[in-house]
């Protein structure tokens, strides 16, 4: 499930275990050179690129993951 991949990607760039699907990423203490980390795993773990105002439009492990499986459909190995 793609939701647990981000998730998993959040956790390791954000040093902590215990992030929601529903936590903001800002309010975790998110910050540009932290998301510009997790741009570059979606891009080595899951193959695409999410642009950075995306991030900013959905600042949560769910938002994020729906835009990822609207946007790319059919593209996403959900492994």
């Amino acid at each position: 499930m793609i939701a647990d991949r981000v998730r998993g990607i959040w956790c390791r760039e954000l040093e902590r275990d215990d992030i929601s699907f529903d936590d903001d990423f800002f309010a975790l203490g998110g910050q540009s050179v932290i998301m510009a980390r997790i741009q570059l795993a979606y891009i080595q773990e899951l193959g695409f690129e999410v642009p950075v105002d995306q991030m900013f439009r959905n600042p949560t492990v769910a938002a994020i993951s729906a835009y990822i499986e609207n946007t790319f459909q059919g593209t996403v190995d959900p492994r």
